[in-house]
């Protein structure tokens, strides 16, 4: 009996030994698939380790937008025995497994990278259902499941390749297997291979000949999969479709790179930490770029400095010069910034800290998604200062917020800290394209002229002049005429240190108030945002937004109706916002990638409300649309509930 066709609707996974281009062939994959009309989300899970240890990559396609991944896999493409073994019990009935010959009597015990306790598990899968411990016992489990088995000898297709190019040396050129047996799936999919060629060349656009000798390679295993394969009744296919000319794929390490760039970002400075530097790194690699609508060329100036230390107290002094200016950081190197960022806080300097979230404490999982870092944003430092803390949801949001997030820190003239994570960092998505001009850019009460009425008795410039007004004319470092000072201590009107009593409380309360300036001028969309319909309220922050979205549109299927809201401004918080938005709540459910519910506890102190369920993962892998249908669904059913849930799937 033949199965019924799947058509563009997949989740595809691709893994193998850190370092041998699995990143790469996911993202020709994904492009591929986007210049062929259609929607993918993507994830990217790696070990902290540079080269060797398992690294794979989750794509998920659809003809519809996609803002999350899904636990089963449709197709799994490895190249290596760990792929096989991590993954095998994963794939679906009907799915598939591409895998090389040459690992078939490979056994679990002689992989020396798969840790003590995963190995513990896979063995006793297997051996719990009647199997060996091969590669071969773990594809055998997985054909008894219904699941197809492609065996593609990659490093003999390679050497057929080079001689057919009659070129030896390229049948040593073992980093181009990632690309063929992404090609090798395509072949089996019946995807166009002009447009997969295509993909292929723009990844590898910087290096002309090594984008032709993978384009040629892939060709070739494709017209061998395609011979060796072609009758097989695989059920899944993917077929192009007509370009929607205003979706663009985009990774996450580039949006809020993007962002900078058109907010007049000037100078980012960073010490390399994952998985924040991608950020940086990016900007790099575009220092000199176009202004936009100007005709005009324009440049960011990127900067590694010894520490984070250095990288803050860098982007400081940049900023006081009038520059927009970020650093980007992670937990990590967060804390070394916190003593700098109570110096900007009492001198009213605007600077931008991009905040990537990984899983802690200390080192924690360096390359792992959390969101653990919520109250350090808010409470980091020591004394009372004011900061705005803004958190992004998605790829596509984080590209608009970071601009905003530079208009806030230069109108309120303080520190703000944009919430990032692994999982927006590491992801790649398919979006609207982005418009540049969308967002007016907002330099504040920024004086470029000083006159006598801006001094003070003694001629000097009342840098943080006291009015009904919180936020002070501000003059950058070098404007004529305009001589004030900047010190840690308390200080007067000109900058000068005091330890007044009443200065003091003046000074305080002039700072502390720009926090109800912003909360009354920022727009609610920037404040929390709501979905759908219903009683029954989910509220959440962050990139936990893409699996709700797609969780509540599987539970609409079934004729049940959720409302989600997402809190986007964490301090100042939006209490009466927020308040309002639950009022009529009878069921309200947390849901975060923390431990402590770190949300749940600012609701508490902000809202005065408790909540009646929390689902909460802080296993170092991000929530998917399964897991978040699940455990919404078992609430929503009401039968034997727990108030709280932990989710603990994931590699």
């Amino acid at each position: 009996m033949v199965e019924k066709t799947i058509t563009n609707s997949l989740s595809w996974v691709i893994g193998g030994a850190q370092g041998s281009g699995v990143d790469s062939a996911a993202n020709i994959f994904s492009r591929a698939c986007a210049g062929g009309g259609l929607h993918v989300f993507g994830k990217r899970e790696y070990y902290s380790n540079i080269k060797g240890e398992h690294s794979y990559f989750t794509v998920r396609v659809s003809e519809k937008p996609v803002h999350s991944h899904i636990d089963e896999i449709n197709m799994l493409v490895s190249f290596d025995a760990e792929t096989v073994f991590r993954h095998f019990e994963d794939v679906t009935e009907g799915g598939a497994i591409i895998y090389d010959p040459e690992n078939a009597e490979i056994l679990i015990d002689e992989v020396p990278t798969i840790d003590d306790q995963a190995a513990a598990r896979i063995k006793k899968t297997l051996q719990d259902a009647g199997f060996g411990l091969k590669v071969q016992d773990a594809l055998e489990h997985a054909k008894k499941r219904g699941i197809t088995i492609f065996s593609i000898p990659f490093f003999q297709i390679l050497q057929e390749f080079a001689q057919k190019a009659n070129d030896p040396a390229l049948g040593k050129l073992t980093r181009m297997v990632n690309v063929m047996a992404l090609s090798a799936s395509m072949a089996i999919m019946e995807f166009d291979s002009s447009v997969l060629a295509g993909a292929i060349r723009f990844i590898f656009r910087a290096k002309p000949k090594v984008a032709e000798l993978n384009v040629n390679a892939a060709a070739h295993t494709y017209s061998y999969a395609k011979a060796k394969f072609g009758n097989t009744n695989f059920r899944y296919r993917l077929k192009t479709r007509p370009i929607d000319k205003d979706m663009i794929i985009v990774q996450g390490n580039q949006s809020s790179a993007m962002g900078k760039m058109v907010a007049g970002c000037r100078l980012q400075t960073y010490y390399p930490i994952t998985p924040a530097s991608d950020d940086s790194e990016f900007l790099e690699a575009n220092e000199i770029l176009d202004l936009y609508d100007s005709g005009k060329k324009g440049s960011t100036v990127v900067i590694q400095t010894e520490d984070e230390i250095a990288a803050i107290a860098m982007a400081i002094g940049s900023a006081l010069t009038g520059a927009r200016t970020a650093t980007a950081t992670s937990g990590p190197g967060f804390s070394l910034m916190a003593e700098a960022l109570g110096w900007a806080g009492i001198n009213e300097v605007p600077v931008v800290i991009s905040l990537y979230q990984r899983a802690g404490p200390s080192t924690g999982l360096p390359t792992r998604h959390e969101q653990g870092d919520l109250m350090f944003a808010i409470n980091a430092g020591h004394g009372e200062f004011p900061r705005i803390v803004l958190a992004s949801g998605d790829i596509e949001e984080s590209f608009y917020d970071t601009i905003k997030v530079f208009n806030f820190a230069d109108r309120y003239q303080m520190p703000v800290i944009h919430m990032l994570d692994k999982a927006i960092a590491n992801s790649v998505t398919t979006c609207k394209n982005f418009e540049p001009g969308k967002i007016a850019l907002d330099r504040g009460s920024l004086v470029h002229t000083v006159t006598d009425a801006d001094k003070g008795i003694a001629g000097n410039y009342l840098r943080f002049k006291l009015s009904d007004n919180p936020v002070s004319p501000r003059v950058v470092l070098g404007t004529k005429d305009a001589i004030f000072w900047n010190t840690g201590d308390e200080h007067t009107e000109e900058g000068h240190i005091t330890e007044d009593p009443e200065l003091r409380v003046q000074m305080m309360d002039k700072r502390m108030d720009k926090l109800e300036l912003a909360l009354k001028e920022i727009p609610d969309e920037d404040k929390a945002v709501s979905y759908g319909s219903g009683d029954v309220v989910i509220i959440s922050w962050g990139s936990t937004k893409g699996a709700i979205l797609d969780a509540m549109d599987k539970l609409a299927e079934e004729d049940i109706k959720v409302r989600f809201v997402q809190v986007r401004l964490m301090s100042p918080f939006p209490s009466e916002l927020v308040k309002t938005m639950l009022k009529d709540a009878k069921k309200v459910i947390d849901i975060e990638m923390n431990y402590t519910g770190q949300l749940a506890a600012l609701i508490r102190q902000n809202v005065q409300r408790d909540f009646d369920y929390q689902i909460v993962k802080y296993n170092g892998r991000p929530m998917s649309l399964d897991e978040v249908y699940n455990a919404v669904k078992r609430i929503v059913s009401g039968k034997n509930v727990p108030r709280r849930q932990v989710l603990k799937i994931g590699t």
